[in-house]
């Protein structure tokens, strides 16, 4: 399992699915597989949205860094708590409510106050990309690899709004491609794609994300958060036809083998 250093930093909280330590105005949260698998499972999507909401609250907390402590960043959505939400409840609303819960966090990302930043290892797949393309910084290690699998496994790639925000980051033409064809891809292409910032080795990724962050944390406050908010209004309105809070009817339609039936 991969480990990594981060600057020293007091642990408030004891969070389960996920580990949380605080380095002055910098926030460390690691997602934790020991719990569970790499997936985003529903514990996990609950434990974020509520670090998210409560730095409403939070002032103090200026950048946040989102990593994983597990041999992959994130192997993507739990399809068995799918599987299990459909087998409870056949109309498909419990499985809306999950992937509901996965647009919340997308969303809590891209609007908080903090600068939020990603750091990269391993497997970032589906979901898992997903979520790190939410992250206004993304520093990924050079053994990183890429992958939307959605198609490939039968499913829309509707997990958290995740289009139409790769296709704002990236380009249409090749997520197009790279959603259609479920290619794996590297850490250099993701770079290329602007899907990653900066692309170091493993060893060094740790000081790829403290040359963002003392910088960051320098900066007035009032300014930082003033000027995300420009940036993701500006992003915003290049994304006039999104159709994001439509994805979990759409994936549950897809998926819901009572569909069509009378």
């Amino acid at each position: 399992m991969n480990t990594h250093t981060t600057p020293a930093a007091a642990p408030v909280s004891a969070f389960k699915p996920i580990g949380i330590a605080q380095a002055g105005p910098v926030l460390h949260v690691r997602l934790n597989p020991s719990v569970q698998d790499d997936t985003l499972s529903i514990a996990v999507l609950d434990e974020l949205i509520a670090v998210l909401d409560s730095l409403n609250e939070r002032p103090d907390v200026r950048i946040l860094v989102l990593s994983s402590m597990g041999d992959d960043f994130s192997l993507g959505a739990d399809r068995r708590e799918y599987q299990d939400a459909l087998a409870r409840d056949p109309t498909g609303a419990a499985m809306r409510r999950i992937a509901d819960k996965a647009h919340r966090l997308c969303q809590a990302l891209e609007n908080t106050h903090a600068i939020t930043i990603a750091r990269l290892h391993g497997k970032v797949t589906g979901a898992g990309l997903a979520l790190a393309a939410h992250c206004d910084l993304r520093a990924g290690a050079d053994t990183c690899r890429f992958r939307m699998p959605e198609l490939g496994v039968g499913l829309a790639p509707t997990w958290g709004g995740s289009m139409g925000r790769l296709i704002a980051e990236a380009g249409v033409a090749r997520i197009r491609e790279l959603m259609l064809t479920c290619d794996i891809f590297d850490a250099a292409t993701a770079h290329r794609l602007h899907i990653l910032h900066k692309v170091t080795p493993l060893d060094q990724l740790d000081d790829a994300i403290t040359a963002w962050t003392k910088p960051l944390a320098r900066r007035s406050p009032e300014a930082l958060v003033l000027t995300k908010r420009m940036l993701t209004g500006y992003a915003k309105a290049a994304r006039t036809a999104d159709i994001a809070l439509l994805d979990s009817h759409l994936l549950t339609a897809y998926v819901n083998p009572r569909r069509g039936r009378d």
